[in-house]
């Protein structure tokens, strides 16, 4: 007799898991024992559901490493029961767990799916129920082998599911939040669930590895016109700084200010990885030289990050600085692609 499909979906807080009260009109959290009462249309599908409510939730603006590390243990204990993972999840940091889940969960072969909504469930134009309904979908999907569809971390918003670390949050007030700028999608509910398999990563026979060791002493520095001296220097001298995630111009472009390029300059020189991403969230790639403009950064050890996210770029950089690589390889890792997270020219 085959084993039923099962699913684990695991409420971490967020809009989408929020109801109205009947008395006072507040939002509060769902009661996932009566979650059959706000989606009867869960018992439509054809796998086991089980639930798991994280205490306290937590919401996504106050998302800390700490919280992806409980994340990822709980998946890592519930690996071998579950099919797939549905992680409902606040919108405002989604891409920043996904992109750390995916570095986090080394030969993952099961889905783990993000999703959330932009409207709490209690209310009529909710976009919470399709987004649950397509999650699981996703999470229970089997290919032609019956390996899992996705055996990858996605996000699953608005009809579309994405690789989690090729993503950012582009719109708060649309349904369709989200955006994959420099990568396709791997799959799109309509009428039938259309799988795009050659976007996919293929399954690993590999066991699951879970990283739980995370660096926080790195910061973004983006720059803009008109940047100071002393804004710089300030940022680059903070204590203990590993790693800075460099937001430039178009194609990896920064100001050639003596002062700016000596800063950068110092700063590699105590061993502080340097890594330059674009601030154009439409698409794009760093290439380092392509302009002069880009050139001085080159030259002084700057490291390009070709077309990944800030998102993505900010949890590998704690991930490989967590002791996931020695620190004098960290520069070849960061330009390395892992998790499929960055596309190398």
């Amino acid at each position: 007799m085959n084993k039923r499909t099962s699913v684990l979906v695991i409420y971490t807080g967020g809009t989408i898991g929020m109801v109205q009260d009947k008395e006072t009109g507040a939002l509060k959290p769902i009661d996932f024992h009566h979650i059959y009462d706000h989606l009867p249309m869960l018992k439509l599908v054809d796998c086991d559901i089980d639930f798991y409510s994280f205490n306290p939730l937590i919401d996504s603006s106050n998302m800390q490493p700490s919280f992806w590390v409980k994340l990822c243990g709980c998946i890592e204990e519930n690996y071998d029961k579950y099919d797939g993972f549905v992680v409902l999840h606040g919108s405002d940091t989604m891409s920043y767990t996904a992109s750390a889940l995916s570095f986090m969960l080394e030969n993952l072969n099961k889905p783990v799916v993000l999703t959330g909504s932009q409207l709490p469930l209690s209310v009529v134009r909710t976009d919470g129920r399709e987004n649950i309904i397509n999650a699981i979908e996703v999470a229970i999907a089997k290919n032609d082998r019956g390996g899992a569809m996705i055996p990858e971390v996605t996000i699953c918003f608005e009809n579309k599911i994405y690789r989690g670390n090729r993503t950012h949050k582009s719109n708060a007030e649309n349904f369709e939040a989200f955006v994959s700028a420099n990568y396709p999608l791997l799959a799109e509910a309509g009428v039938h669930l259309r799988y795009y398999t050659d976007h996919i990563r293929p399954t690993t026979n590999a066991p699951l590895i879970v990283h739980k060791q995370l660096n926080q002493n790195i910061v973004i520095l983006k720059l803009f016109p008109g940047i100071t001296e002393q804004t710089v220097q300030s940022i680059l001298n903070i204590d203990n700084l590993q790693g800075v995630i460099l937001e430039t111009f178009g194609s990896g472009n920064a100001p050639t200010d003596d002062w700016f390029v000596n800063a950068l300059k110092a700063a590699v020189e105590k061993g502080i990885l340097i890594f330059n991403v674009t601030q154009c969230k439409g698409g794009g790639s760093v290439e380092i030289g392509k302009y002069a403009t880009s050139l001085a950064m080159g030259k002084i050890g700057v490291v390009g990050g070709y077309d990944i996210t800030t998102e993505s770029a900010v949890t590998k950089m704690m991930y490989l600085l967590g002791g996931n690589c020695e620190l004098k390889d960290l520069a070849q890792w960061m330009q390395t692609p892992l998790r499929g997270e960055m596309t190398v020219m």
